[in-house]
């Protein structure tokens, strides 16, 4: 397999998950009287990441919580946050303009910032109050600390078998959906490596990473031009531009938004023939109970691009770190 090392995942993913017990410390000092709600912060990848963790959260709890664009949040505001306001940001380089100024204006406004900073040694990571530094895994981090604020405030009462089985099946169990979908990544690159125009659409935690993947994958590291859409405006605009040969890639979680997904997949194949849906119900993981699959749908969906953009690369012969205008000059 091109671009994979096994142990590594397996490492990484473990890494993760052994954070949680210092994001349950960090988390339980902020459930006291002085709460008020909850903001995830980002830019670009790590706002889609927002987007992932509030509509996780939406439909558990009913406290405040909200994503921000820091971009928005710098110019516009937001008088949500304050004092009280709990702030989650994610930065792997930690000089991401738009977080810093906004970890700035947030801070000035009230609010107290914790930060997932993967350079220890960046101003950022001084700059939150609480700092947790380890690389990857961005949804896997939110989505620890969305679960142990809930817990908390006794909405999620399955926090602890939940975990039990994530420390001990789901690092192998991602590895091996790699690995089964290894054939696939490498016949879907190749028949889309030059696509003019390529549509993703989803729903539920997938719709953040669908805009991300489309977006930060596709367009910024790829350079193919590409369009998301959530799945449930797909029959508000989108299904009148697409003909028989458009591509389109849908992707189907197993959270409470799969009928919004199942919906566009009962459409697809009366209007196209070049449709492709990625179904995380498709990729099992032993260990992992039925009722907790929408929890990790999102993840077991990366797993599957992983194996897409390795080949992508490998058969296009673009590295995927290599940017003509991102961060090369100041604009």
């Amino acid at each position: 397999m091109v671009k994979y090392n096994r142990e590594e995942q397996i490492a990484s993913v473990r890494g993760a998950l052994a954070l949680r017990s210092e994001i349950e410390k960090i988390v339980d000092s902020y459930c006291n009287e002085d709460f008020r709600n909850l903001c995830y912060l980002g830019i670009g990848g790590t706002w889609a990441s927002c987007l992932q963790a509030v509509v996780h959260m939406k439909e558990r709890t009913d406290r405040d919580v909200f994503a921000a664009n820091a971009a928005e949040y710098n110019t516009t505001g937001d008088r949500r946050v304050g004092r009280g306001t709990v702030v989650v940001i994610s930065s792997v380089t930690g000089t991401t303009v738009e977080i810093v100024a906004g970890v700035r204006k947030a801070q000035a406004d009230g609010a107290k910032v914790i930060g997932f900073v993967d350079n220890a040694d960046c101003e950022l990571a001084g700059m939150v109050d609480n700092c947790i530094t380890y690389k990857s895994n961005e949804q896997l981090k939110f989505f620890m600390t969305a679960d142990r604020f809930m817990f908390n405030w006794g909405e999620m009462d399955e926090y602890e078998e939940f975990y039990g089985q994530m420390d001990k099946y789901l690092p192998e169990g991602l590895v091996e959906i790699e690995e089964k979908a290894d054939s696939f990544g490498e016949e879907y690159a190749k028949a889309h490596l030059n696509d003019r125009l390529h549509y993703f659409v989803g729903a539920g935690t997938m719709y953040g990473a669908t805009y991300s993947y489309a977006m930060c994958y596709w367009e910024e590291m790829h350079w193919i031009r590409t369009k998301s859409i959530h799945s449930a405006e797909f029959f508000h605009g989108m299904l009148e531009i697409i003909d028989d040969d458009t591509p389109v890639t849908l992707f189907v979680t197993e959270d409470s938004q799969r009928s919004l997904s199942e919906r566009v997949a009962r459409f697809l194949p009366k209007i196209n023939h070049n449709h492709t849906v990625i179904d995380a119900a498709d990729y099992p993981i032993e260990g992992i109970d039925a009722k907790f699959r929408g929890n990790i749908s999102h993840l077991i969906i990366h797993a599957v691009t992983n194996r897409i953009d390795a080949h992508l690369e490998a058969i296009g012969g673009h590295d995927m770190t290599i940017r003509r205008y991102y961060r090369k000059f100041d604009y």
